[in-house]
């Protein structure tokens, strides 16, 4: 980094990849910074800089030297797994300043030594305590695959035979009740089903009778708006698309053809006209956003037709490190692997990543959009030229707004509205008040009406509330209590 883009980089403030400290504080603090960005996309932290403002202050030679030294230290003892750092250091002013890059991890999820996991939440950072998110750390560095898990309720009794009868007969040559072994065993081995009999997702999803049962968040939403804007509150036709995902591919397939128009283009008058959006842009794009949706993330696939453009938004962004550059190219690195398998066998899906590039052979304005915050993947397909600059931007607003808002009502609907306190929680908060260092053994000893186990219950309410906070760890450390009495 330069001298320039340095003072231009404390200049911006802290962001979700640039974090300020004056010096090296306590190895558990760099710790936590350090696994936060491990576990988001990376960033760098810069010594010598005050925290917040980005006042610029600079290091001694001293102070260069210990927070080097224990940077490695905190790298390779306190973060599980361990991770690499580079660090750099740079003079402004007569000032030395040290940066220490983090990358994006490989292996996650990263912890400190207490066995926290955090991530980036803008220029702050959070502990993720939710299942479903540690399950999405997993799952970015393939360790975890949301298509094999098992779908509660169902069972072999939700297959459709029929399809999958089709499915074994093109990839083995014969049905299920022609292998010289259980169905049961066949079903398993194949991913289908998992060993307590479900249906697994991707089973589910490409060989039950109704899916939507079980899943019903798994399905596109198609709008034929009238004009440009997605908050337009007229449409030609609109519609949810449900089935196994061949059944949604072709669904899909013929409306969007249904919506879009067939110019002559020199054809004779007997003939049906040239789709004005090739049909393979199409079939790319349609099956993409199908397959390679985040199972995690529980909402919709959207379709969308507009005057001017077509738009299919994936719940899901490229995979943890992947870029448009990378898929422009044909590199693949499938989210679930079993979707994929399965759509190689029943549909024009291929999987080897040489969709997009056959998409962007073609003679099409085609933009593809990752926006890795929203957690969505937009493929938009442009049917006139880009002349009106305001409308698409207009759109791109609506859109990430629309987006936004429903991310936050479904994080709100995870999340538990905390109670008032109860007389036991008030008490516990007064007694900690007064006693920052005390045990849990010792609350319950002093209270009297409460075992260690419930003063440990109920310690954990308040913190999840926001009105008690464990300071400097488990073994020397104390109570905050953070709202009056």
């Amino acid at each position: 980094m330069t001298e320039r883009e340095f003072v231009e980089l404390c200049s911006l403030g802290e962001t979700t990849t640039v974090q300020f400290k004056l010096e090296f504080t306590t190895t558990k603090q760099i710790a936590e910074e350090m696994v936060a960005f491990a576990n988001t996309r990376g960033g760098v932290i810069v010594f010598g800089a005050e925290d917040k403002t980005g006042k610029m202050v600079g290091l001694t030679y001293e102070q260069l030297q210990y927070t080097s030294r224990e940077l490695g230290n905190t790298a390779n003892d306190h973060v599980k797994p361990a991770i690499y750092i580079e660090t750099e250091t740079l003079k402004h002013g007569g000032q030395a300043y040290l940066l220490a890059y983090i990358k994006n991890g490989e292996y996650k999820p990263y912890k400190d030594l207490s066995g926290n996991i955090w991530v980036k939440q803008g220029a702050d950072k959070r502990r993720v305590t939710e299942n479903s998110e540690i399950r999405r750390l997993l799952q970015k560095s393939h360790q975890y695959q949301a298509d094999e898990d098992g779908v509660d309720g169902s069972s072999e009794d939700d297959i459709d035979t029929k399809a999958l009868d089709s499915y074994f007969s093109k990839v083995f040559g014969k049905k299920l009740d022609e292998f010289n072994m259980p169905a049961k065993t066949i079903l398993r081995n194949a991913h289908i089903t998992d060993n307590l009999g479900r249906l697994t997702i991707a089973g589910l999803m490409y060989f039950a009778k109704e899916p939507q049962l079980f899943r019903p968040q798994h399905c596109i939403k198609a709008v034929w708006f009238v004009g440009n804007h997605i908050g337009g509150t007229q449409y030609h036709d609109s519609r949810d698309i449900t089935g196994t995902i061949p059944e949604m591919y072709e669904d899909a397939m013929r409306w969007l053809k249904s919506c879009l128009s067939r110019p002559q283009d020199g054809q004779s008058f007997n003939s049906e006209g040239i789709l004005e959006i090739p049909e393979v842009v199409l079939q790319e794009l349609v099956q993409n956003a199908l397959v390679h949706l985040d199972l995690l993330k529980p909402a919709a696939i959207r379709l969308m037709v507009f005057d001017n453009r077509v738009e299919i938004v994936n719940p899901g962004c490229l995979s943890d490190g992947q870029t448009i550059d990378e898929i422009m190219l044909g590199n693949s690195d499938p989210r679930n692997p079993q979707l994929a398998q399965y759509g190689s066998k029943t549909m024009p899906y291929r999987g080897l990543g040489s969709g997009i590039p056959r998409v962007m052979a073609e003679k099409c304005d085609v933009e593809l959009i990752d926006r890795p915050d929203g957690n969505q993947f937009i493929a938009r397909i442009w049917r006139t030229t880009r002349n009106d600059k305001s409308t698409t931007q207009k759109a791109n607003e609506e859109l990430i707004c629309a987006t936004q808002k429903e991310d936050n009502a479904t994080q709100k609907s995870k999340t538990t509205t905390p109670k008032p306190l109860t007389a036991t929680q008030k008490a516990i908060l007064r007694y900690l008040k007064e006693n920052q260092q005390a045990t849990r053994q010792e609350v319950a000893d002093a209270l009297g009406n409460i075992t260690a186990d419930g003063v440990k219950f109920n310690i954990g309410r308040l913190e999840q509330y926001g009105v008690l906070k464990r300071e400097k760890g488990r073994k020397n450390g104390y109570w905050k209590v953070l709202i009056e009495l």
